[in-house]
C-alpha cells in the first residue's frame, strides 16, 4: 500500500516563508514525478510544481521567483519551500508521485502504475 504523508502547513503573515514535505511511504516505489498542487476555496486544483527523477523543475508562472521545489529520492521525498507568501497562496496543497510500484518481490511480479496523492496540508496566509 503506498502512503503520501504531506507535513508543514499552518498559518503564516503575508511576506513570510513556510516549508512543505511529503514522504511517500511502501514496497517496491519507483517514482518518476513527485509535485505539488493546490486548491483554493471555489477554485480548481491547480498544479504549483513538479520535479523529476533527475531533478529537473516545473513551477507554474504565479510562484516563479517565490518558491522552490526539491525532492530527496533516497528518502522518497519531495518538498516545497514557500517564501513572499502573499494571501492568494491561501489553499490545501496535495503532494503527487506518479511512477510504478512492484507487484511483488520477484522482477518476474511486473509492476502496475502509481498515481498517489497525500491527504492535503493546508496553509493560510494572512494579510
Amino acid at each position: 500500500q503506498v502512503q503520501l504523508v504531506e507535513s508543514g502547513g499552518g498559518l503564516v503573515q503575508a511576506g513570510g516563508s513556510l516549508r512543505l514535505s511529503c514522504a511517500a511511504s511502501g514496497r517496491g516505489l519507483s517514482i518518476d514525478v513527485m509535485a505539488w498542487y493546490r486548491q483554493a476555496p471555489g477554485k480548481q486544483r491547480e498544479l504549483v510544481a513538479s520535479i523529476t527523477r533527475a531533478f529537473r523543475t516545473n513551477l507554474a508562472g504565479s510562484v516563479k521567483g517565490r518558491f522552490a521545489i526539491s525532492r530527496d529520492n533516497a528518502k522518497n521525498t519531495v518538498y516545497l519551500q514557500m517564501n513572499s507568501l502573499k494571501p492568494e497562496d491561501t489553499a490545501v496543497y496535495y503532494c503527487s508521485a506518479t511512477g510504478t510500484v512492484a507487484l511483488g518481490a520477484a522482477v518476474e511480479s511486473g509492476v502496475a502504475p502509481l498515481d498517489a496523492w497525500g491527504q492535503g496540508t493546508l496553509v493560510t496566509v494572512a494579510s
